[in-house]
């Protein structure tokens, strides 16, 4: 024999007298079937995406943008056009009770925008809910219809705003007794 160390294998295969012992081959094992694929189960709330306060807040440096970004579209409008209407009324009526409306209504619309997306996120808080039916109310709706037949009669000189504008605060006394009795009906309930 040779100190070859392959040659050991070859002389093993040629030669008669060394048997070759074959390894055992494994029992075939049976197949198992594949995993069922997950249930399908139909979701029972829609899925809210987390809104961001810090963009809600930076989109409302344009009024009304941040609350359409919430998803409430009828205080976006409220915002926008009540931060017109005031610049308006400061410019076409009189400026002392309706410039100081202005800063604070855009100032307000950050916040509300902030404090909106923390609710949202929150979801399903009574109260934040509350105040949402109440911003998303059809009031709303009714004020900006009026608001328009006030400036359409006044544009087609059927109506004088000058004439009108002595009565202004007969809007905040409207305003003021529709909250209170908003709110005395919440505490009732």
């Amino acid at each position: 024999m040779s100190s070859d160390p392959t040659s050991l294998f070859s002389e093993a295969k040629t030669d008669p007298g060394i048997a070759v012992v074959a390894e055992p081959v494994p029992a075939p094992q049976p197949s198992l079937p594949p995993p069922p694929p997950p249930t399908w189960a139909a979701p029972g709330h829609p899925v809210r995406l987390a809104k961001s306060p810090g963009l809600a807040t930076f989109l409302s440096l344009f009024p009304g943008v941040g609350q359409i970004y919430n998803g409430q579209p009828a205080k976006a409008f409220a915002f926008f056009f009540g931060l017109i209407g005031a610049a308006w009324a400061a410019g076409e009526i009189h400026p002392l009770p309706f410039a100081p409306l202005i800063p604070f209504l855009y100032f307000f619309n950050l916040v509300d925008a902030y404090r909106s997306a923390h609710a949202v996120n929150a979801g399903g808080d009574a109260a934040a809910l509350m105040e949402q039916e109440a911003f998303e109310s059809p009031a709303w709706g009714v004020g900006l219809v009026c608001l328009g037949v006030l400036l359409l009669l006044n544009n087609l000189g059927w109506l004088d705003v000058h004439y009108v504008r002595r009565f202004w605060p007969v809007a905040l006394i409207a305003l003021g007794a529709w909250f209170i009795r908003t709110s005395l009906q919440r505490r009732a309930s």
